[in-house]
């Protein structure tokens, strides 16, 4: 595994070979190791380690990028080379800004207070092939035991990430990450249940084994009930996938080029009063590093409170483009919120640590189903695809455990629905949510999330599984 003080070396090399007005290195990468399963039995185990040096440097107001993942003097030397070329042939920036100081990137005092947690757990590190294939004979055993089918994976990482530049700026972070994901199939029906964390022992891969089996056993034999507008209560992993099609367009440069269904909308009354949304790196169930693209340190930044829209985030350069041109007035307060992707790049920043408050009224998912008459219970969603950008229309399928409520009991499980929601009417008709937790998906990035009970979702047809 690379180290703070062996990458600091590496870029002190870098820098003797360049002749630019500014150079930036970003060395990012790790070691992974993924066991993979089906049909009951491991049919995969692999295990890597690379590091990647991307190089970017600056010649008044040109820049450009290279990368390699050769660390030896005459790569090094290669890829300064290679960068430098590519920026004497650009065409200038006038947006292009230097690049940040320590002091700048740091923030304030009170900034510098609110310091993000360790993410690097030694257990994680150490988790070997063995232990892998010991959860995964466990997860085994569950199918086995239900006569069912199962097929996932197991596997974790300990990673890097790190930035330097001529002005002074150093910044590293180290993270460790395990995730489960659990398929279970029958006859006529699937369960499933994924989850992950930088800590191993947040995880129980036999808990979500019994949980997948249990989703599958209770599906089978599926009917078919019409498409139509119903109560649907929403698991984490699938309010997670739907609502994470939004969050591109809490960006000032989706702003400025009006591709963001919130232009013209930021405080205004958008979502109910029981949705307040926060980007927050150094929430306990949050993960990545405290720094974004350029360094900067990444700020708590309020989304939506109480249903209004408050703020989005900002790159330095694009914060600085939107002074230029006097959005301020428009937007609120426009400074660097520290969401900004490495230089050069044509998506300026994203807000990518999502957390949902939970309203003062919280409810478990059993009382959700409890209390529906009438409903459909969703566990997943997947191939979601964007319809209306202004009305954040989109659509989608249920999967992998779709339930009929009646009565505020499951009846057992229903053939999977096609939906079109916007996610404006969406977020408008939530009428409860559980305490949000860390959730995973595979539409979306990860999130804090909570389980919803949504009114008047609309189904549009039925699939034929």
């Amino acid at each position: 595994m690379l180290t703070q003080e062996r990458a600091a070396d590496i870029f002190d090399r870098i820098r003797k070979f360049s002749r630019a007005d500014e150079i930036e290195i970003l060395i990012s990468g790790g070691g992974f190791a993924l066991t993979r399963f089906a049909n009951n039995t491991i049919h995969q185990n692999v295990e890597d380690e690379n590091h990647l040096l991307s190089v970017r440097t600056a010649f008044g107001g040109r820049t450009a990028r290279a990368s390699t993942n050769k660390f030896d003097e005459d790569s090094l030397r290669r890829v300064v080379a290679a960068s430098e070329a590519l920026a004497k042939v650009q065409h200038p920036d006038p947006d292009l800004l230097p690049m940040p100081d320590s002091r700048e990137a740091d923030g304030s005092a009170d900034e510098r207070l609110k310091a993000t947690p360790s993410r690097h757990f030694a257990e994680t590190a150490a988790i070997t092939p063995q232990l892998r294939a010991e959860a995964v004979k466990q997860i085994v055993n569950v199918a086995g035991k239900h006569k069912l089918i199962t097929a996932g994976i197991y596997s974790s990482s300990e990673s890097v990430e790190g930035i330097f530049n001529s002005r002074g700026l150093s910044q590293w972070h180290t993270q460790t990450l395990a995730e489960v994901s659990v398929t279970m199939l029958g006859a006529d029906s699937s369960g499933w249940q994924k989850a992950n964390s930088p800590n191993v022992s947040n995880l129980d891969p036999l808990a979500m084994a019994e949980t997948a089996a249990r989703k599958a056993i209770d599906a089978a034999h599926p009917e078919e009930i019409p498409p139509g507008k119903y109560a649907v209560i929403l698991e984490p992993s699938a309010a997670l996938d739907i609502v994470g099609f939004m969050f591109w367009d809490y960006s000032g440069m989706a702003i400025l080029d009006q591709r963001s269904f919130l232009t013209g909308r930021i405080g205004s009354q958008l979502f109910g009063e029981n949705i307040t949304i926060w980007d927050d790196v150094s929430h306990p169930l949050q993960t990545g590093s405290p720094f974004d693209g350029e360094g900067m340190r990444r700020l708590r930044v309020p989304l939506v409170e109480h249903g209004v829209v408050k703020r989005v985030v900002y790159a330095r350069a694009t914060a600085a483009r939107m002074k230029k041109s006097g959005f301020k007035d428009k937007v609120g307060l426009v400074e660097p919120t520290g969401h900004g992707f490495p230089l050069p790049n044509e998506m300026g920043e994203m807000p990518l640590n999502i957390v949902f408050v939970a309203p003062q009224n919280t409810q478990s998912l059993e009382h959700m189903i409890s209390c529906t008459e009438r409903g459909v219970l969703v566990t997943r969603l997947w191939y979601i695809r964007e319809v209306d950008p202004y009305e954040k229309i989109v659509t989608g399928m249920t999967r992998d455990g779709t339930f009929l409520i009646e009565n505020g009991r499951l009846r057992g499980g229903v053939r999977n629905f096609r939906f079109n929601e916007s996610l404006i009417h969406m977020l408008s008709h939530v009428e409860a949510m559980s305490v949000p937790v860390r959730a995973c998906g595979e539409e979306s990035f990860d999130m804090v999330v909570p389980a919803m009970k949504i009114r008047d979702f609309n189904f549009t047809e039925v699939t034929k599984f």
